[in-house]
């Protein structure tokens, strides 16, 4: 009788370590908003985002001359408004008056460059927004005012492409979570031991690097890996079968829906 409840007992551990687990499920972070059907970087396209139920909203931010953080992800204007301004030389409000709605439909016409305190100001409640840091480190004094400020600290995340600006900014912000940018798998796998001394949560890495040595050493050194920008269902679940946790995407909704069937 022992005998046999042992052997139960092993079968129901082997089988909960072999099943998925029901609460690691992907997280659905909508890629500079909800950018397939909105106008990429705007409040109408997180907006939008938020409607469809994106777990998070990933943004991009550059310092204007006045040292305002504007969400845009170029260093210029020309690409979304047609207009060419450089943000770090330009004051905000002239920034403002730029139409970035246009740019993908008529029915988004007035659309304007947000401040970063707007898109913080709307994020619900359990949700997360993911601030990519395109400028340098001179932005981040100027990012900690607005996070302070902002009564949101615990719904904010930080990444960045550049080493030595997210590793300013884990120190700036030791309660958020952080991880480092990249789409080349030679340095991403240089970087993992560093990034694991350096106390970041992971890494967020274009899906084409993601591979299962990649994430048996990130996982050996407790670095979560997220991934960018997946659209395709297959990729989507190619991934997921591997442990990524976190799929930033065009079209949350969508992708989520492939996802269920």
């Amino acid at each position: 009788m022992k005998e046999r409840l042992m052997l139960s007992a092993i079968f129901l551990l082997s089988f909960l370590l072999m099943s998925p687990d029901s609460s690691g499920q992907i997280s659905y972070i909508a890629h500079r908003g909800e950018s397939g059907s909105a106008p990429e970087n705007t409040l109408a396209a997180f907006r939008l985002a938020w409607e469809r139920n994106a777990d998070a909203v990933e943004l991009d931010i550059h310092l204007s001359k006045d040292n305002r953080i504007m969400v845009i992800h170029d260093a210029n204007t020309k690409r979304t408004s047609a207009e060419d301004y450089s943000v770090k030389d330009t004051e905000s409000d002239i920034l403002r008056t730029l139409d970035v709605g246009l740019f993908k439909d008529s029915a988004f016409k007035g659309e304007r460059i947000p401040f970063l305190e707007e898109a913080i100001r709307i994020i619900p409640p359990g949700k997360k927004l993911v601030v990519e840091i395109k400028s340098g480190s001179d932005v981040l004094p100027w990012l900690g005012k607005v996070v302070k400020a902002s009564k949101k600290e615990d719904q904010l995340v930080f990444i960045a492409f550049d080493w030595q600006v997210i590793l300013e900014a884990r120190k700036m912000f030791p309660d958020n979570p952080c991880y480092w940018l990249s789409s080349n798998k030679k340095e991403t796998m240089e970087k993992l031991d560093e990034a694991a001394a350096a106390g970041l949560d992971g890494l967020d890495l274009h899906f084409l690097v993601i591979d299962e040595a990649l994430m048996q050493e990130a996982g050996n050194l407790n670095l979560e890996i997220m991934a960018w920008t997946v659209d395709n269902p297959v990729e989507a679940k190619r991934l997921s079968d591997m442990g990524v946790k976190s799929i930033t995407t065009n079209h949350t909704a969508w992708l989520r829906s492939q996802m269920a069937e």
